[in-house]
């Protein structure tokens, strides 16, 4: 079972800007290839970080607020949260160690 969670628009503020935790925000699209290649990265950092870091996965086309509240223009895309803010953020696909470099330079 993995440690990332799944949410829509409706769960967004509560999950993320709710909780005393970091939060990583994963942007995604069933039709986007590169996002295949990142989810495997994104569940291994929500099982490895469960103790420090929230790991969330929303899907963009059912979820327009979301997507427009943190400016996404193109998937995969991440976003780290902070006590309400953003303090990283990528668009596109990215490796693994980049992607724990820039959480751990956060954490």
């Amino acid at each position: 079972m993995s440690n990332v969670i799944e949410i829509a628009d409706e769960q967004f503020d509560s999950e993320v800007f709710n909780t005393n935790k970091p939060v990583l925000v994963y942007f995604w699209a069933d039709w986007c290839g590169p996002c295949r290649l990142v989810s495997p990265t994104i569940a291994s950092i929500a099982d490895s970080y469960i103790d420090r870091l929230k790991v969330i996965k929303l899907e963009v086309d059912p979820s327009p607020e979301s997507v427009a509240k943190c400016k996404v223009e193109g998937v995969p895309a991440i976003r780290l949260f902070k006590n309400d803010e953003i303090l990283f953020s990528h668009e596109g696909a990215i490796g693994k160690q980049q992607l724990l470099n820039m959480i751990n330079n956060h954490l």
